[in-house]
This record gives C-alpha cells, sequence and structure tokens, in this order.
C-alpha cells in the first residue's frame, strides 16, 4: 500500500508541472502545448523502447491497441478537449469541472468495479468523497475568483460558452475512462511491468500527436493564422519544456502511476489524483512568488484529510 501511496504522490508531482506551461507560454496555443508535449514524450520513448525491447517485442496486437487507445483517449484527446474549452468558456468553469474528477472517477470505479474486492460500500466511501469534493470548491472557488480578477473586461458569446462547457464535459468523460481502462488492464496483465507499458504508451501516442501537429500546421496555414508553426515565438523555451514534461509529467508521472495502479483500487488510487491538483498549486504560486490564502490552505487540509479518510477505507483490502 505505502509503495502505491508514493506512486500516486510522485505521479501527482509529475503532472502538476503540465499546469504551469500556459503561464510560461502564454502566447502559445493550448493545441500547440498539447501536441508538442506528447511529440516530445513520443521521441522521449524511444530511448527506453530500446534499452527495453525485449519486452516492447513481447507485447501483443491486443496490448498495442489497448495503448493506442488508452494514448488518443487519456492523452491527446483529454488535452485538446481540455485546451479547446478554455480557449472558448475560459478558463475558470473547465477548471471547476476537471477538478471534479477524483469524485467522478471513484464514484464510476466503485458503482461498476473491475473485481468485486475493488468495490467498498457507499457508506463507508461517502465521507472521503464528501471531504475531497468540498476541499476542491474551496480551492476551486478562490481560484476562480483570482482568474476573474485576472481576466476582467474579457467576454465570450453564449455560443461558445455553451461549446466551451460541452467540450469540458468531454475532457471529463475522457479522463475517467482512462485511469480506470488502465488500472484494470495492468491488473489483468500482470506480467506487464509500469515502465514497459509507460513506454508503449509513449510510442503509440508519438504517431497521433506528430499527425495532430502537422495538421495544426495546415490549418493555420490555409487559415492565415498568425501563429509561427512550428515553434512559435520562442523556440528555445517551447522546445526545451516540452522535453522537460514530456519527461517528467509524460513518461515518469505515467510509469509511476502504472506502478500505483498494479497495487491500489481503482477507488482509492482515483481519490489520489488530488495530489496533482496540489502539486500544480504549489507550482503556481511559486510561480506567482505569492502566499496562498485562507481559502486556499482551508481547501488544501480537506482534500488530506479526504486522502487519509480514502485510505482508512480500503486498508483492510490491501496488502
Amino acid at each position: 500500500m505505502l509503495t502505491g501511496l508514493l506512486c500516486a504522490l510522485g505521479a501527482g508531482m509529475m503532472w502538476g508541472l503540465v499546469f504551469i506551461a500556459p503561464l510560461i507560454l502564454p502566447d502559445y496555443p493550448g493545441l500547440m502545448l498539447s501536441f508538442g508535449r506528447y511529440v516530445a514524450f513520443g521521441l522521449i520513448a524511444l530511448a527506453p523502447a530500446l534499452l527495453d525491447r525485449k519486452r516492447i517485442a513481447a507485447l501483443t496486437r491486443a496490448d498495442w491497441r489497448a495503448a493506442l487507445k488508452l494514448s488518443l483517449v487519456g492523452n491527446l484527446l483529454y488535452y485538446a478537449a481540455l485546451a479547446t474549452a478554455i480557449q472558448l468558456a475560459d478558463a475558470p468553469l473547465p477548471t471547476m469541472l476537471i477538478g471534479t474528477l477524483p469524485v467522478v472517477i471513484s464514484v464510476f470505479s466503485n458503482w461498476s468495479p473491475g473485481h468485486a474486492a475493488e468495490s467498498v460500500a457507499w457508506r463507508r466511501l461517502a465521507p472521503s468523497l464528501l471531504i475531497i469534493l468540498v476541499g476542491i470548491l474551496c480551492v476551486n472557488a478562490a481560484e476562480l475568483a483570482h482568474m476573474r480578477l485576472a481576466g476582467a473586461g474579457n467576454t465570450r458569446s453564449t455560443g461558445d460558452y455553451v461549446l466551451g462547457c460541452l467540450i469540458a464535459l468531454g475532457a471529463v468523460a475522457a479522463w475517467t475512462w482512462y485511469p480506470i481502462v488502465n488500472a484494470r488492464y495492468l491488473r489483468a496483465h500482470p506480467h506487464i511491468s509500469p515502465s514497459t507499458w509507460a513506454t508503449a504508451q509513449g510510442l503509440a501516442v508519438l504517431p497521433l500527436a506528430l499527425a495532430g501537429l502537422f495538421g495544426y500546421g495546415a490549418y493555420q496555414k490555409l487559415t492565415g493564422g498568425s501563429y509561427a508553426f512550428p515553434f512559435g515565438p520562442r523556440p528555445l523555451q517551447f522546445v526545451g519544456l516540452m522535453l522537460v514534461i514530456g519527461l517528467s509529467a509524460s513518461w515518469i508521472g505515467t510509469l509511476l502511476w502504472n506502478k500505483a495502479s498494479q497495487h491500489l483500487p481503482t477507488a482509492l488510487l482515483a481519490q489520489l489524483i488530488v495530489f496533482e491538483t496540489l502539486a500544480a498549486l504549489l507550482y503556481a504560486f511559486i510561480f506567482r512568488d505569492a502566499v496562498p490564502g485562507l481559502q486556499v490552505m482551508a481547501g488544501v487540509a480537506l482534500l488530506c484529510i479526504g486522502i487519509v479518510f480514502g485510505v482508512r477505507t480500503f486498508q483492510h483490502q490491501i496488502p
């Protein structure tokens, strides 16, 4: 259990880095940040694939189909949907919806568990979910207020806002599906190591990300867009940041999450996605050179309490 918790914490710390990329490169479209990240992930995966070539070669056609589906839905579609939703509806609403993922995934994985041993009675699961939900609402309310102040005067059409809401719900659906299916596949195939599976997903996402990247470039050219394809106005910063995120958030983060998926029930693992929220908050406040307010601190405290309750709920089921 401790191994699973530490791996989930490490994955959250890695994934939190993704949320500061738009702050460092605010003049880059969200789609380019998404495609750039996963092209880097795929290229970086080539090195461990060479070192791990025997286990990579042992993967079956069904394994590659699963890796391709997971990469398409949980990586490219999720981040493309999130970036598009933010562009259409602004950041507050998509951020609020994505923040509910730990609760949504826990509910779905407990409602339809892969194995009876993975589920617990709803009355035992409810306290940790409610505490985490209140904590998420506290943190999001404070962050939404900050973003509204920062973006005062920004207007969007009702049609764009509604479309952005629907696309954000699509992002929630994509990342609700991904961790549940990924965890169940790994538990059903224990011979696949977490590192091999992380590398396989990186290799699977590379052609998809390249297609998206050049498709976006063609769209920019046809529509006369202002983006300087492919590397934008600050090529060295863009390429360097994409490589850092591709290694840390994508390959290392996926590896650690795969390891955690082999040790923890999905309903508990879902709650531990709050580590990503906590890490993103930490990095954001460091980037802003600011101290979080009382509302954010209260939300963080509730998130930590909810995690403790969740771990205690599943403790008897985990060796």
